[in-house]
């Protein structure tokens, strides 16, 4: 029996391998990429291996989540070595579509999630959540998983996804995968690529002073004084600018600017780093309630 072709590039043939495993009652789970694969994407597909039968990795550069002036055409594009790495998983499909099957020219339809989306992110990227949950919708209608894995690195895009899934009644179960970091804390990300030796440096520091400011607000710090803090440590460290370090509700996204016993809260923060925007978040250990 003929060897199943790795790279699938449209939608017609990919909705035939998938009807096939559908009819043999075969489990799918998905991974979305950008492509430029680095072990922390080889992190989710490697879960992904473990939750379902197949596994199905897209490569494709979302143009609709990127504003103007942003780094679209520099964006790295690694196609060959990306598939040598997915192949040595042992993934069974990489879809990679191109750009003018999934937007024709005369694509007119958005996809905007409120809630969960608001803020943080689109305070400095109005557009950026309608771009992801118009294409991860597009690309969930090609690939129809079972499942599709997300990393917490882009815990707000992940809290997103989930959102858009309930409110669609998308028969798509989501999984959040833990942060992928290197040896020393920074989150693996493809914008790394840009960092020299110092940049890198310099972007390694953003773990340790987000764990700070978690740990002085577990300790009963107030969250407008901790997050300042935080922000002034990250300048002094050497970051360009600090898009935003807030505290929030880990599943609704509420901001929240009150130290509450008990709470399930996240830390997000976003600053530039010599030129490249770096994203992280980590869990804050509430303060237990202190006795009367």
């Amino acid at each position: 029996m003929p060897q199943k072709r790795l790279i699938v590039r449209s939608q017609k043939a990919l909705r035939t391998r998938r009807k096939d495993w559908f009819c043999a009652g075969i489990t799918t789970a998905f991974v979305p990429t950008m492509g430029a694969l680095h072990e922390g994407h080889l992190t989710l597909v490697r879960l992904a291996k473990k939750k379902a039968d197949r596994v199905i990795v897209s490569i494709f550069v979302n143009p609709t989540q990127f504003a103007p002036g942003e780094d679209l055409d520099a964006y790295p594009r690694t196609e060959k070595e990306d598939v040598a790495m997915l192949k040595a998983e042992g993934v069974d499909i990489v879809y990679i579509p191109s750009p003018d099957a999934m937007y024709n020219a005369h694509h007119a339809t958005s996809v905007n999630v409120g809630g969960v989306a608001d803020g943080l992110e689109t305070d400095h990227r109005p557009t950026f959540f309608d771009g992801v949950a118009l294409v991860v919708t597009k690309l969930f209608h090609h690939v129809q998983p079972d499942i599709a894995i997300f990393g917490e690195k882009d815990y707000q895009q992940l809290a997103t996804i989930r959102r858009l899934v309930k409110d669609l009644d998308m028969p798509i179960k989501i999984i959040g995968a833990p942060i992928a970091r290197d040896d020393f804390g920074l989150a693996l990300s493809s914008r790394n690529k840009y960092f020299d030796e110092s940049g890198l440096t310099l972007a390694r520091q953003l773990n340790r002073i987000m764990r700070d400011c978690a740990k002085t607000i577990t300790h009963g710090s107030e969250i407008d004084i901790a997050t300042k803090a935080c922000v002034k440590a990250l300048i002094e460290a050497g970051f360009d600018s600090v898009d935003y370090v807030s505290v929030a509700d880990s599943k609704t996204l509420e901001i929240l600017t009150e130290n509450t016993a008990n709470k399930a809260m996240r830390l997000l923060i976003a600053a530039h780093c010599k030129g490249v925007r770096l994203i992280d978040n980590c869990a804050i250990v509430a303060p237990k309630i202190q006795a009367v």
